[in-house]
């Protein structure tokens, strides 16, 4: 550990693409990162409020899908700052960021002309890259976690049950994703309807942070930066 910040292990570039030194500044601003994500939660609460009104209360975990993930993010950093970093938090956090940072600008994107015809254009730029940040954050959480597999599995499991009740059993009511602006059954590319395209991004982005954080851990076992304990 140098400067107080945890040391930054030898990782590939595809699993640690922020400089060190952006690592580094976000880790000594922890406290302000947790305020600016407290603050994105207020609003992502905000923006789903019509989304709450729409949908059974036992079903309310899973409508906020944004928020729950920066809400996550500060609750990790905030332990970790604190000297009780919780594997099982931060993988949480971290399969959040990668899951709805990705996932956000992907809808925007193939929604792009129906958005316009409702949302100002500087809601959707602000929307689009501040959902992109959150993936630039979750690429820090290497530095605090070892990513035990046993917490990946944690996060695998919450966010796998949200996915099925997002798009394929929605067990109260209807599919519990966040509003898109079309029908469910519109045609969109390639055969599919609006639902399959939205379905078919979340589920390659929740495979993707189940890659990365695993390669994280084999990546850390190799280099010796951690020790095979069976977790």
């Amino acid at each position: 550990m140098s400067s107080g910040l945890p040391d930054r292990d030898p990782l590939p570039r595809y699993l640690a693409p922020v400089p060190k030194s952006i690592e580094d500044l976000g880790l000594r601003l922890a406290w302000l990162v947790v305020a600016i994500n407290l603050a994105g939660t207020a609003f992502g609460f905000w923006y789903y409020r019509h989304q709450f009104a729409e949908t059974a209360t036992v079903m309310w975990p899973f409508v906020p899908d944004s928020p729950l993930a920066t809400l996550l993010f500060a609750l990790a950093i905030g332990a970790w700052k604190l000297g009780h970093e919780q594997p099982w938090l931060t993988a949480l956090a971290f399969f959040g960021n990668v899951i709805l940072g990705l996932w956000t600008p992907y809808t925007l994107l193939v929604f792009s002309e129906q958005y316009a015809q409702f949302q100002h254009p500087a809601m959707s730029l602000f929307l689009f890259f501040s959902h992109l940040a959150m993936v630039v954050q979750a690429f820090v959480l290497h530095r605090i976690s070892d990513f035990p597999v046993w917490a990946v599995a944690v996060a695998l499991a919450w966010y796998g049950v949200d996915l099925i009740v997002d798009y394929f059993v929605p067990v109260v009511g209807d599919p519990h994703h966040t509003t898109i602006p079309v029908p469910r059954d519109s045609p969109t590319f390639l055969g599919a309807d609006a639902l399959g395209t939205v379905a078919a991004g979340e589920t390659s982005f929740t495979l993707l942070a189940l890659f990365l954080a695993l390669a994280i851990r084999v990546k850390k076992l190799e280099t010796g930066a951690i020790e095979a304990d069976g977790g």
